[in-house]
């Protein structure tokens, strides 16, 4: 059997590897037009800003190397410019020398990857105007950095190569600015939650622009204008694209094979494509959503990994399936982490699903031991079901370890009750008795039993102010004064039993506290003496988050507290 594989990296190396491990006699050849056959795609920005000094390092495998393992023949600098499938063939083009040949194939994987979204804008294809996503856009990028010595740069996009990069960049010394037509970065996570990366990024220099369109660049002798609509130009020394990526797919255009979202390649789950003897693996792809059961395109390195082995399975005789991608991710942004699995609220709602959340921030161990630090976590389910749908997480310390049990519980199909049963590892300098996993479990069955009751940040403005209803914050004095709702009545939870008398009896009370859990007891303390309480989701920490974020996304200036 002869195996032809059209692109390396991920994808196409796994399969490489796992062919040769399970059938010792395949023929397997592999064509890479860059240089590189295997590489580190999410180290990139890290070697710029000189994290990982050894470009070696980016490197996980060379063709010498491959060969010597796995008797695999890596041809770098070869372009596969045709597919045949009625002949079994492929055109190749030998970036070298220019030569031309044909290569005939027993089965033909495509893992050609993705590359980056290029707007049809004016001046996009400028020197100064980079876009970064192979091992030689890393080091085309370092070279210009080290020669000519910018001071600033303007990163167009806000994904996870922007974020990565403006950090490195920031490290160097640059003044970092983010344009971003959406109104927020990281569209994996709901808008309450990015407000928490944008701070972080705030806070570390990074300046960022929101809510506006790039229409084009004009280079300059002393470096880049980026013109933006209907707003005064942004100026820079260099600038570089990181709106997303496109999946590479003109071959299998050409070919005919079947394509879906973005002309991804339609494939079934055992990756086949809709041309006999054909599979593809990859960012290429069209996959299904693990959660929603929609077609989704998920530009991720570990969906990939695990599709290269699964084509190799089942060219080698067996029936591997893909059950669908999740979206896991995670991203170091500056000191802080933020993690995300399934889909979040947004998205959940436009899927047409009836959903609820819970929003805590808990610390990542227990609080009587030292350093501890908090995170938001915020987990999304189904209505009556209470199927799990997604979560996200910001903080700083254990939040890998919180988002990976997550994802876990959404693949086993738990419903969001059993978070609670969940029997996690506790000692002190890793996590509390109940863990901040088991809190959100036990909040979401305080919900299916009605002893929750909550209201949201989205309410805010809905909520009456005509003396219907009482606004109750239940903060210390202290905590009130540095900032509060508008109309909030202040009575500290440990002193609320003895002024009750201070609270209307006949008219719903909203609570709100800090992080929701005074305010929670508040709200059991009323409900026992009769009243009807709704406890605010995520506290006024999340309020002041957002609400100072949405300040400085409309006028780029700082937002006063007390609200």
């Amino acid at each position: 059997m002869k195996v032809v594989i059209v692109g390396g990296v991920a994808g196409g190396a796994t399969a490489a590897a796992r062919i040769r491990r399970v059938d010792e006699e395949a023929e397997i050849l592999v064509f890479e037009r860059s240089g590189y056959i295997s590489y580190a795609n999410c180290g990139l920005p890290y070697h710029i800003g000189g994290t990982i000094a050894d470009p070696a390092a980016l490197t996980l495998q060379t063709p010498e190397s491959f060969f010597s393992r796995f008797r695999v023949t890596m041809k770098v600098r070869h372009e596969v410019t045709a597919i045949h499938p009625d002949k079994k063939t492929v055109t190749v083009k030998d970036l070298a020398t220019g030569e031309i040949f044909e290569e005939s194939y027993d089965k033909l994987i495509l893992s050609p990857g993705a590359k980056p979204t290029q707007p049809r804008i004016p001046g996009a294809g400028a020197d100064r105007v980079f876009t970064l996503r192979t091992v030689e856009d890393t080091f085309r990028i370092k070279a210009y950095i080290d020669e000519h010595h910018p001071r600033s740069a303007v990163l167009a996009g806000g994904g996870f190569i922007s974020l990565e990069l403006a950090e490195n960049l920031r490290e160097l010394g640059m003044e970092v600015t983010i344009v971003q037509r959406p109104r927020q970065l990281m569209n994996p996570f709901d808008p309450d939650m990015a407000a928490f990366i944008h701070g972080e990024m705030r806070q570390n220099g990074v300046k960022l622009v929101l809510g506006r369109t790039v229409e084009g660049f004009v280079e300059k002798e002393q470096g880049v204008d980026v013109l933006l609509k209907e707003e005064a130009p942004l100026h820079a020394d260099m600038v570089v694209l990181a709106i997303g990526v496109t999946p590479d797919t003109a071959l299998a255009k050409a070919a005919g094979l079947a394509l879906g979202i973005k002309d991804s390649i339609v494939v079934n789950d055992r990756m086949e494509t809709s041309v006999p003897d054909i599979y593809a693996v990859g960012d290429a792809i069209q996959v299904e959503h693990y959660v929603t059961g929609q077609e989704t395109l998920l530009s991720l390195a570990g969906p990939a990994n695990k599709q290269g082995r699964i084509v190799a399975d089942n060219i080698c005789g067996g029936d591997s399936r893909y059950p669908g991608s999740q979206g896991s991710s995670i991203i170091k942004v500056f000191s802080m982490t933020a993690a995300v699995t399934g889909i979040n609220e947004t998205n959940a709602k436009k899927a047409g699903l009836d959903v609820d959340k819970v929003i805590l921030s808990p610390m990542d161990h227990a609080g009587y031991y030292p350093g501890g630090e908090l995170m938001t976590i915020k987990v999304v389910f189904e209505k009556e079901t209470y199927r799990l749908l997604g979560a996200q997480i910001v903080g700083y310390a254990g939040v890998d370890k919180r988002i990976d049990v997550l994802a876990t519980a959404i693949h086993a199909r738990l419903r969001a009750t059993q978070l609670m049963e969940l029997d996690l590892a506790y000692a002190p300098p890793y996590s509390s008795a109940k863990d901040p996993v088991n809190m959100a479990g036990f909040m979401i069955d305080n919900i299916e039993k009605g002893i929750l009751r909550q209201w949201y940040l989205e309410d805010l403005e809905k909520l009456p102010r005509d003396g219907s209803v009482t606004l109750l914050d239940t903060r210390t004095a202290g905590e009130y004064r540095r900032g509060h709702l508008e109309g909030a009545v202040n009575i500290p939870v440990d002193a609320l039993r003895e002024r009750l008398d201070e609270v209307e009896r006949d008219r719903p009370v909203y609570v709100i506290c800090q992080s929701g859990l005074r305010s929670y007891i508040a709200c059991r303390i009323l409900a026992g003496n009769g009243y009807e309480a709704y406890n605010f989701a995520g506290g006024y920490r999340l309020y002041d988050a957002v609400a100072d974020d949405r300040c400085l996304v409309r006028s780029a200036a700082p937002c006063g507290m007390d609200r």
